[in-house]
């Protein structure tokens, strides 16, 4: 009596650990696409060694809980030959995260009933650089957006800088910002305006309405003041004036890559986007819905009209688009359902991309490497544990039956509750998961103690059974130790 007592203590005790475990980390008010909580510290910690890793400039994030910004960081410099910092008021250009935007901004165009997603654009404009090619008259803005327009992706990436078309439009996918700014030209022209004009009706449609103050096509007083300087993958400054084409872009709505702005800025953008604002129902469900398949497997990819869709074993859905120009690479990752996503903003070329991977498979998707161990650890102990016992119980019957028996159960809860954790985290009831882990791992302690204290028993005893509880012990523990872990670790 006096030793169950003791057990149901010891029990007690970490139940209270856990739990303080868990409130404490629900403080620290970071949480991952799949639940688990990690502190700020822990994340400014992870950014200033990636910008120092990556030769990162400056940096610009916003990371989204439940459709609110938690956690917003601006580090680096701004300039680094005049050393100025990078603050809450620097710009940086969005590059091709623009699509995305132009993409929704293009869809409320839909929704007044002033551009048909299947109407051919040549009937609303016809494209003079490409009229010697019958084929460009089966474009439509559905098409555009996804990619499939056959359309390079610039005409002055090739020798005779003029524009061609490389298979039948809707046929393939091939990324193309000249099909996007064909459609940016039709939607100017719809408005009998000027580049100007189509950015003040951008500014009407999307920027006024979800207050995003400094959020631009075309650059203002305000965005040239304070836009960071432009650095290449070695750090070294751009001069993005030297370029024709750049200067051009002062005046122009490129659709596919000039947006400007900062990462609180567009997160307004984002978050009206997980609550379905600006569009209809219906709206939503063209511009979510995928077109162009660009990879299959257990992480499939899709392009929509305007956002690359990831889908993780078709359970999960994250919406993303990475965007380069020269000296600036950017990246956000919204989870619609589970009000998640993030948002990242950088002065250096190429870099923001591999800064962003880094941030999510090492830190957002479910907490440090250490947690990730400790979740496979939690399943391959459960598999070792269900399998041996099951192949004890059923064929190797012997004096240690009980134990085999009771750590096959175990083994099975462990897996159950571990593969239903991973599951509820993938889907928008990953709150559930914690519930479901304290659960499990206080009714594993109870079993595991009491098994234990059994294969102590028995070692005495069974001398020639030994191996076997050799077995039992370090399988059971790994899935004690393990499971603990997971709750411990960020």
């Amino acid at each position: 009596m006096k030793e169950i007592n003791q057990i149901h203590f010891l029990l007690l005790l970490l139940s209270f650990f856990l739990f303080a475990c868990q409130n404490q980390s629900e403080k620290q008010n970071i949480k991952t696409l799949f639940g688990t909580n990690i502190s700020e510290e822990k994340v400014g910690k992870f950014i200033d060694k990636e910008m120092e890793s990556l030769n990162i400039s400056a940096l610009s994030i916003a990371i989204i809980n439940e459709g609110k910004v938690v956690y917003h960081q601006v580090k680096g410099f701004a300039d680094k030959e005049k050393q100025i910092l990078a603050d809450d008021n620097s710009i940086f250009e969005g590059a091709s995260i623009s699509k995305s935007v132009f993409g929704f901004f293009a869809m409320t165009f839909v929704e007044d009933g002033i551009l048909n997603l299947d109407k051919p654009l040549y009937e609303y404009l016809p494209n003079p650089d490409i009229d010697n090619d019958e084929r460009y008259k089966k474009i439509t803005a559905r098409i555009v957006l996804s990619h499939r327009s056959g359309f390079p992706n610039w005409r002055t990436d090739y020798p005779d800088k003029k524009l061609f078309i490389q298979f039948e439009p809707g046929t393939d996918y091939h990324y193309s910002g000249e099909g996007y700014q064909y459609l940016a030209e039709v939607l100017k022209h719809l408005l009998n305006t000027n580049w100007a004009g189509l950015e003040e009706e951008f500014q009407k449609r999307v920027a006024i309405p979800f207050k995003m103050e400094h959020t631009k096509f075309i650059q203002d007083y305000y965005i040239k003041k304070h836009k960071v300087q432009p650095y290449d993958i070695k750090g070294i400054w751009i001069d993005k004036y030297a370029s024709d084409i750049w200067r051009s872009y002062d005046s122009i709505f490129v659709a596919p890559t000039t947006i400007h702005s900062e990462a609180v800025d567009f997160s307004k953008w984002m978050i009206a986007m997980m609550n379905e604002k600006g569009l209809s129902e219906n709206g939503f469900k063209e511009l979510y819905k995928p077109h162009s398949e660009i990879a299959s497997g257990l992480l499939r990819q899709d392009y929509t009209l305007g956002f690359i869709k990831l889908s993780i074993l078709n359970i999960s859905e994250l919406f993303t688009h990475s965007g380069n120009n020269d000296g600036f690479s950017t990246y956000f990752a919204l989870d619609k359902d589970k009000k998640w996503g993030f948002v990242v903003f950088t002065n250096s070329s190429r870099l923001g991309d591999q800064f962003a991977q880094n941030l999510t498979y090492n830190l957002l998707l479910s907490g440090t490497i250490g947690k990730q161990i400790a979740i496979g650890l939690v399943l391959v102990f459960a598999i070792l544990l269900l399998i041996t016992n099951l192949i004890f119980v059923l064929f190797k019957k012997s004096p240690l039956y009980k134990i085999k028996k009771i750590n096959f159960r175990i083994g099975l809860i462990a897996f159950f509750c571990s593969t239903s954790s991973l599951i509820l985290m993938l889907t928008i009831n990953y709150r559930i998961a914690k519930y479901l882990y304290l659960l499990a791992m206080l009714t594993v302690l109870l079993l595991g103690f009491k098994t234990l204290r059994m294969i102590v028993k028995y070692w005495r005893e069974e001398n020639n059974k030994k191996i076997d509880l050799v077995f039992q012990a370090v399988f059971l523990l790994g899935v004690m130790i393990s499971g603990i872990a997971v709750g411990i670790l960020q």
